[in-house]
């Protein structure tokens, strides 16, 4: 045997990829990049603000300031500030002069809504994790393997081919048998190719996928609300009247009617909720962008594969509405291509393929593949 063919036999032999291991189930990615950073912001700024606001209110003590009569004692300003804390009611008069009350207890909560902010913002999150990942895991682990064995057939085909060619006594009759198996589909291995045409019609991914966008649109849209709400009615009232003549100091003449309070924490709360509604208002563009990506084809990995025989399913145009299952998995196929070992060999034959000279000679990775192993540099014309 001569070197070359000596050296071709090792090249195909390394070709072959190893047995997956264990860790890939445990490897994969179920969360876009984009989704993960979405997640942790959406969820963790909240959390991290209202504990700012919440370290303020331990390390400030009273959260209000009221300015009683001079002649109250210490316990009565106490009670004044107290009074007046739990109450967060705002006494006014109208231009006719009857008495107008409002509410501020939306600041007291304030910081516990920011609680219910982040909960709600990992509701689609838990929804994605449950009810889609599971089934996506297993559609992953499944394609990748059948794609690198995919590969690993066409690596020994060629170097069965390889050794049917040289034990040919008429190279010509060699290659009518293989363009005689290539259009009769005899490389064919269908049950990837079958697999990726069910997931076409199955909407199942998709859907989750699409509803859990458009509930993190919905929430992200309704926190932003609910602070310009805030803005618009409590956020620009530092200063209130408050009334104590209440309960045992109702008739106690001496007692003022309303007496000025201010908020502590007043400007603190402000700037939390400027911080969370413009980072809110920024993610709103990444939200669509992700829905948006179900709206095109990614055909940059299927087509490394169409070199692979007869896998075909960009060629055979049945990459029909991209508003399926198969666009989700091509989505974290792209995620997970770490995982997918012989895609970085097949981009790498591609490479070699588009810079070869006779490329109308070369159709699959078979044929490059037994242009390596030293046969022929171009089939017999015909």
């Amino acid at each position: 045997m001569s070197l070359s063919h000596t050296a071709a036999e090792y090249m195909l032999s390394d070709a072959l990829l190893p047995d997956p291991s264990s860790s890939r189930a445990k490897g994969l990615r179920l969360e876009l990049p984009s989704d993960r950073m979405l997640k942790f912001v959406t969820v963790g700024l909240p959390l991290c603000l209202v504990s700012l606001a919440f370290a303020r209110e331990f390390s400030a003590g009273s959260q209000i300031s009221c300015f009683p009569p001079t002649n109250f004692t210490g316990k009565q300003s106490a009670y004044a500030d107290t009074a007046c804390w739990d109450s967060l009611i705002h006494h006014s008069f109208d231009a006719e002069g009857h008495a107008v009350t409002k509410s501020l207890w939306a600041l007291k909560v304030f910081p516990y809504s920011l609680l219910v902010v982040a909960v709600l913002m990992y509701l689609p999150y838990l929804l994605w994790r449950y009810a889609a990942a599971p089934a996506l895991h297993s559609d992953l682990l499944f394609i990748i393997d059948e794609l690198d064995k995919s590969y690993n057939r066409s690596v020994r085909l060629v170097q069965h081919m390889r050794k049917v060619q040289q034990a040919s006594a008429e190279p010509e009759r060699f290659w009518e048998e293989y363009e005689r198996a290539r259009q009769e589909r005899y490389f064919e291995f269908p049950l990837l190719e079958r697999y990726l045409t069910c997931k076409q019609h199955a909407h199942t991914l998709v859907f989750i996928y699409i509803l859990r966008n458009l509930l993190l649109l919905l929430f992200l849209a309704a926190t932003c609300l609910y602070l310009v709400f805030l803005h618009l009615n409590v956020f620009f009232q530092d200063e209130f009247s408050c009334s104590i003549k209440t309960g045992l100091l109702q008739a106690e003449p001496h007692i003022p009617p309303l007496i000025p309070c201010k908020l502590v924490f007043f400007s603190v709360f402000q700037l939390i909720s400027l911080s969370l509604g413009s980072v809110y208002i920024l993610l709103i563009p990444v939200v669509i962008y992700n829905g948006l990506q179900l709206c095109q084809w990614d055909k940059g990995l299927l087509s490394i594969y169409e070199m692979l025989p007869a896998f075909d399913l960009l060629s055979r145009r049945m990459l029909t509405c991209p508003l399926n299952d198969l666009n989700v998995i091509l989505l974290f196929l792209r995620a997970n291509i770490s995982e997918l070992t012989s895609f970085g060999r097949l981009n790498a034959v591609s490479a070699l393929r588009e810079a070869t000279a006779n490329k109308e000679d070369i159709d699959t990775v078979i044929d490059f593949m037994t242009l390596l192993a030293g046969l022929e540099t171009t089939k017999p014309k015909h």
